[in-house]
């Protein structure tokens, strides 16, 4: 009886180390694996302008689809600046057409006139200066009064050359320089004017791609400042998988690698890729550890996930099975 017993204990403890040896073998066959949180590609919108929110079309959670209207600005101040920018561009087209057409006619008459006065009065004063130079050679006038029909001569002559290089400059028209400082300028206001009514526009807040409202950061009357994060949306594409690989693990992951994802509450699994794996380990610089401390780096990795997890929401804890 106690033969039997005996056998009973030794073959039950042979089961007992069968079932253990292989438990333990498939637990060191059981590929590794990579913890972290399930993504979206986020999409945030800007405040073009520091200008006051008068308008939110959308709910945080509420899908959208390109080009639908999130939410509006005042644009009181930007339609001003746009109407002022406009004018000053249609004073500078008009000052560039009034030097490609060149000087009046009428200019060009008014300069001859001013040169024919001028050489009269040049006449005048040099009969007049030889008439005094006469008689103050026989001395029947003072050398000053000599000295200043002379003066008076040298004066008329030069007026004379004035007026001629007045007229010649009417004549030979606008300078090529000038017309190409005027078409600078002009096209500096265009292109201003048009800046403006590009900001303008952009008061109106439109969503640059599908997806859902993730979060409204400001409210209704609220101002914010130019940069600050209107509306922050997340992309409508299949989400992925942010994990760290271990240091033990790193130099197992590539890019392209395709790796099973698991999904906490989610019964089945997802098939991914590797899109993207840093080169630097996260938390801590490789080069301040050593030893054991070495096996405690990571590596942060994104995981792309397929459109069968289009449904899945933001947040949840998804384990990544490494290749061994």
């Amino acid at each position: 009886m106690n033969i039997n017993r005996r056998i009973i204990r030794v073959v039950a403890l042979a089961f007992a180390i069968a079932v253990a040896a292989t438990q333990l073998s498939a637990c060191r066959e059981t590929a590794p694996a990579a913890l972290g949180s399930l993504e979206y590609d986020r999409i945030t919108v800007p405040a073009p302008v520091a200008e006051r929110i008068v308008a939110i079309d959308v709910r945080e959670g509420q899908h959208v689809d390109a080009g639908a209207v999130l939410m509006t600005l005042d644009t009181a101040r930007g339609e001003a600046q746009v109407a002022a920018a406009q004018a000053e561009a249609t004073r500078t087209q008009e000052a560039l057409s009034e030097l490609e057409v060149g000087p009046r006619r009428e200019a060009i008459a008014q300069a001859r006139a001013q040169l024919v006065a001028a050489q009269a009065q040049a006449v005048e004063a040099q009969t007049s200066y030889k008439r005094i130079a006469a008689l103050g050679q026989g001395k029947y006038v003072a050398a000053i009064d000599v000295d200043r029909a002379r003066a008076s001569a040298q004066t008329a002559t030069a007026q004379v050359q004035v007026a001629q290089q007045a007229l010649d400059t009417l004549l030979n028209g606008t300078r090529d320089e000038e017309i190409a400082q005027g078409r600078s300028a002009a096209a500096t206001a265009s292109a201003n004017a048009q800046y403006q009514k590009l900001t303008l526009d952009k008061s109106t807040l439109v969503a640059p791609r599908a997806g859902r409202i993730d979060s409204l950061p400001y409210k209704l009357g609220d101002q914010a400042p130019v940069g600050s994060p209107l509306v922050v949306m997340l992309a409508d594409n299949a989400p992925y998988a942010r994990i760290y690989v271990p240091e033990q693990q790193r130099a197992n992951v590539k890019v392209g690698d395709a790796l099973v994802v698991r999904v906490d509450g989610r019964s089945g699994e997802y098939k991914g890729r590797v899109r993207a794996i840093r080169n630097e380990a996260s938390f801590t610089p490789y080069f301040a550890l050593t030893g054991k401390d070495a096996a405690r780096l990571s590596y942060l990795a994104e995981v792309q996930l397929g459109d069968d997890a289009r449904d899945l929401p933001a947040g949840l804890p998804v384990s990544v099975s490494l290749a061994k």
